[in-house]
């Protein structure tokens, strides 16, 4: 029980401190600022934290193949094409609505944690990712969601970003962590995603400077940190709880996100996306961890 009440309790501080970088990153990208520049500070943030991290507890990064694969697809999965979809949408869709995509996340990741054997098929849990399922439906239906119709193609760019983190959650269960913890991963994470990232923007020449810092810049370092905190703490809630109980963050986050952007940036919703609120809080209490953790 009291596992339980961990669990439980990280996925709130996760999606409270996650909410916020929808909002953030809204900030960072109202510049015009290219998603692979954005992209490039991302992982040095991270690969700096975790590695400071890593070394003052006297441990290392290894390198060896498994390792390596471990990293590549953390990193793809979890940083670099969610990242990419996510910068290009958040351009174009208010942050409340970025937040609320995220709730996709299960849906994504139980089909699939079904399929590959990490999950038993459960009536509640599924009649909870169906409560986030019709939440969506809600927010994004007429009148409800988008200020501009002219802006569904980038709610389907976004989508894109939840269906990279549903599948990293099952990688993560398929792959292992390979003895690591959750910040030797996101180092070796981070650090392959810079050296993807890096070329991308040298080529597009979209680095970012750091000779006139402003509010987009700072934004983007803010969001930087506070995701590499969640992050670890969500990799930790994989290996205690299992991916699909994982993503029920996705759920905080969406309501933590719309209302740190109606304190933040003033946006405004409808009684309609108070309800789907109320749906994604019915749909985490009927996932729960794992008996055996």
């Amino acid at each position: 029980m009291r596992q339980h009440g961990r669990l439980y309790l990280a996925l709130i501080v996760m999606g409270v401190t996650w909410g916020v970088t929808p909002v953030l990153v809204k900030i960072a990208v109202s510049t015009g600022h290219h998603p692979f520049g954005l992209i490039v500070w991302t992982n040095l943030v991270g690969t700096i934290l975790s590695g400071v991290v890593t070394f003052a507890r006297g441990r290392r990064l290894p390198i060896s193949l498994p390792y390596l694969k471990l990293y590549l697809g953390v990193a793809l999965l979890g940083a670099v094409i969610p990242n990419l979809l996510n910068f290009t949408a958040a351009a174009h869709l208010p942050a409340g609505i970025m937040s609320m995509l995220i709730a996709l996340v299960p849906m994504f990741a139980m089909p699939v944690a079904l399929v590959m054997g990490f999950e038993k098929p459960s009536l509640i849990r599924f009649l909870g990712a169906l409560c986030g399922a019709i939440a969506i439906l809600l927010i994004v239906g007429p009148d409800t969601g988008l200020p501009d119709a002219s802006k569904i193609g980038y709610v389907f760019i976004a989508l894109g970003a939840s269906l990279c983190y549903g599948g990293e959650g099952n990688f993560l269960t398929w792959f292992g962590m390979r003895g690591l913890d959750p910040v030797q991963v996101l180092f070796g994470a981070s650090l392959v995603g810079l050296i993807i990232a890096v070329p991308l923007a040298g080529f597009t020449g979209s680095f970012i400077p750091l000779d006139n810092l402003g509010a987009p810049e700072l934004a983007l370092f803010a969001a930087s940190v506070i995701s590499w905190g969640a992050y670890a703490t969500y990799i930790w809630v994989i290996a205690k709880a299992g991916p699909v109980f994982a993503s029920q963050v996705a759920y905080l986050v969406t309501g933590f996100g719309v209302i740190w952007a109606m304190l933040l940036l003033g946006e405004r919703y409808s009684i309609w996306v108070w309800a789907a609120f109320a749906l994604m809080l019915v749909g985490i209490a009927m996932v729960k961890p794992h008996k055996s953790d």
